[in-house]
């Protein structure tokens, strides 16, 4: 069975959850029709929608560890869309993906079968800051920097 890990929002570090009462049945958009017992599950090549944004769950499928179509949708979804839910990531994940699963605005995703996730494991934060604006910090660092005139 897959396990369910989700970044902590305050610390941004990992740590287990339980699915039980947050596991929605999921539905593709097609037969989504913004109801709160259901989420919404979306592949990688989904346009998004404003209607996305009322459901309490997106889970965005990736189909192979390679393909990133998933970490574009979810930005698309939490910076235009000003989707606040949670994001799940779901299908081929595996360790190296979860630093990007994080910038991009993922909350949570459901490992691969038979994959699991040391927290210690250095992959999962490479780099203390960074230049380019994210989700998770939307101000790129020349603007993060205060100088003296």
């Amino acid at each position: 069975m897959s396990a369910l890990i989700e970044f902590d929002r305050i610390s941004g570090a990992l740590r287990g959850a339980d699915l039980a009462g947050r596991d929605l049945p999921l539905v593709g958009p097609d037969a989504w029709n913004g109801q709160q017992d259901t989420g919404l599950l979306l592949q990688g090549d989904a346009e998004p929608e404003a209607r996305f944004g009322s459901a309490p769950l997106i889970a965005i499928h990736f189909p192979t560890f390679y393909d990133g179509r998933g970490l574009s949708l979810a930005v698309l979804l939490r910076t235009r869309f000003g989707y606040r839910g949670e994001l799940r990531a779901v299908g081929d994940i595996r360790p190296d993906l979860l630093h990007y699963l994080k910038r991009c605005g993922f909350d949570s995703f459901l490992l691969a079968e038979g994959i699991s996730v040391d927290f210690d494991d250095p992959r999962l934060a490479p780099h203390n800051h960074y230049y380019q604006a994210s989700v998770v910090d939307p101000q790129p660092v020349f603007r993060r920097i205060q100088r003296s005139a």
